[in-house]
Parts: C-alpha cells; sequence; structure tokens
C-alpha cells in the first residue's frame, strides 16, 4: 500500500543578483533551506545579453543545468565546450576541481535566457574523481502521457509511467521529473522511499499532498519540499484553473555526510575547504590547467 508524504514546508524563491549581471531566483541554498541532502543549491536563472556567468571554479559537487529558453555557451580549461538549448540539460561532475565559463547566447530579440541549475553534493568518496560532462538533448528524453492525456512527464531521470530515464547521468541518485498538468488532471507519482525530495512551480499553480488538512496550493516560482517518509506524492490541479501547471519533481539519495561550502568548493571538513583555495590559488590537485586560462566566451565579460 501506498503511504502519500506530507509536506514539510512550502516558500517563494526570491529574486536576487548572481554571477555577472544574471537574476536568480534561489530557493535550496538560502536561509529557508540550505543542505538539504544531496541538494545544496536551486537557482532559477535569468541571463539577459551582456550578462553571464564567466571563468568560475568548482570542486566537489555535481551541477544540473536545464534550459528552458534560449540557449547558454559552456567552455572549461580541459577544452570541453559546446551548447545546450531550450529542452536540454547538462550534467557536469566537479570533481577534484574544474574551472569553466557558462554565457548566454545573444537571442536576436533580446529576450533572457531561463533556465534552473541544481547543485549536487557529491559522496566523500568521489569528491576527488576526475571531471566529466554529460549533455542530455531533449530529443533523447522520454516522456509519458498520463490521466487520460491530462498529464504529460519528462523522464529527465528516474521512472514515470512505467517509462524509464537515460541511464549514467550523475554519480549521485537523482531522479527529475518535469511535469505539465491541465485543469482537473490528478498525478500519484511514487518516489524511492527515504530519499528527499522537492517541486518547484515553474507555471500556473497545483494542489500538492493528501488529506483535508495535509493538502496546500503551490504558486509559480514557489518550492515545495515534502518530508522523506512514504513513497508517493500526490497532485492535482482544478478543474476551473485558468492555466496549466508545470512543475519539476526532483528526489535524490540523501548522503549521510557533513556538508562544509565556501561558494563553489563543496567539502566535508574545514581544512578540505582551506586546502581547496590553497590549490585554486597555486594551481595544484586538480587545477593545474587554471594558470593563465581564459575561456573565449567568457572574453566578452572583460572590459
Amino acid at each position: 500500500m501506498s503511504i502519500p508524504r506530507t509536506i514539510l514546508k512550502v516558500f517563494l524563491a526570491a529574486e536576487q543578483a548572481e554571477g555577472a549581471g544574471a537574476r536568480v531566483r534561489r530557493s535550496i541554498g538560502t536561509p529557508q533551506l540550505r543542505n538539504f541532502s544531496p541538494f545544496l543549491m536551486l537557482d532559477n536563472f535569468s541571463i539577459k545579453p551582456g550578462a553571464g556567468f564567466p571563468d568560475h571554479p568548482h570542486r566537489g559537487q555535481e551541477t544540473i543545468t536545464y534550459l528552458l529558453r534560449g540557449a547558454v555557451d559552456h567552455e572549461d580549461f580541459a577544452g570541453h565546450a559546446g551548447t545546450i538549448e531550450a529542452g536540454d540539460l547538462q550534467f557536469m561532475t566537479a570533481g577534484k576541481g574544474i574551472m569553466h565559463a557558462e554565457m548566454p547566447r545573444q537571442n536576436p530579440d533580446g529576450s533572457a535566457n531561463v533556465g534552473l541549475q541544481l547543485w549536487v553534493d557529491l559522496p566523500a568518496r568521489l569528491k576527488a574523481c576526475e571531471p566529466r560532462y554529460r549533455d542530455l538533448r531533449a530529443a533523447e528524453i522520454p516522456a509519458v502521457e498520463l490521466d487520460g492525456g491530462r498529464v504529460h512527464v519528462k523522464v529527465i531521470s528516474g521512472q514515470a509511467g512505467g517509462v524509464d530515464s537515460v541511464k549514467d547521468l550523475a554519480y549521485t541518485p537523482v531522479w527529475l521529473l518535469d511535469v505539465t498538468m491541465k485543469p482537473g488532471a490528478r498525478l500519484a507519482q511514487p518516489l524511492p522511499e527515504g530519499w528527499n525530495a522537492f517541486a518547484y512551480q515553474l507555471e500556473g499553480s497545483a494542489v500538492f499532498g493528501s488529506g483535508a488538512d495535509g493538502r496546500q496550493t503551490v504558486g509559480q516560482y514557489h518550492l515545495c519540499v515534502f518530508e522523506p517518509d512514504g513513497d508517493v506524492v500526490t497532485i492535482e490541479v482544478p478543474e476551473d484553473a485558468a492555466e496549466d501547471a508545470r512543475f519539476v519533481l526532483v528526489a535524490g539519495q540523501i548522503l549521510d555526510q557533513k556538508v562544509v561550502q565556501y561558494g563553489p568548493f563543496v567539502l566535508n571538513t574545514p581544512e578540505e575547504v582551506r586546502q581547496a583555495l590553497i590549490d585554486y590559488q597555486f594551481h595544484m590537485n586538480g587545477f593545474e590547467r587554471a594558470k593563465d586560462w581564459q575561456s573565449e566566451i567568457g572574453k566578452s565579460m572583460v572590459s
């Protein structure tokens, strides 16, 4: 028998400045919700022409970037370069160290490039692994229709409606579903028991939870955080809703380890963070290629 998950909290992702001229709505990684293992940060970013995320380092985490509108170029000190466009994702494992840039495509109409970036912690034993990338194109993502076609799920990672995602995307086990529901739609989505889980509302609003006292309406740009107990999340959209609801539903395996973070360096002890700062400053232990490196795409930000 399925056990519905209850809601821990719901809150608005407040907008703030980030990078060079970019705007983000940050939910995880704020005083409202920190170190929701394995999740470290969730940004709903908007990058207009002239803004971006020029050359910067990472160590000890994975990042998942999901582009919703526009296109973003990326380039790193190991010679990797490419572009993700609307509907594409990039899974980046920083491991022992990476330095890269993420810059928006200049859209002809001047519109912003919009997407999500999720930071996921790496298990301690993998924090010194070699950095790697995995691009997932929109055309590779399986989808399933449920509730008589009123629910559409893109199965980016995990499983929904008997459909499995593409495998081997990230080291830390994470489920990521992009769900669109029409007015009157209902969904009971299973999630791995014991994993931390949340939903971030991209468009419209939906009612999460079950029971007279356990249901909450979640509006656009709000994060709905679930308790870890239970194995299914229930969602519905009222018949009289003015628009479809779209949200991402995400779950991740909890890592039993301490998180010590200093900006883009995510380790397990203060000593490891200090070592990361030294390694980056003196180009050692994974950051050798950072010396004198400058991305081509980031040069547009240099005056």
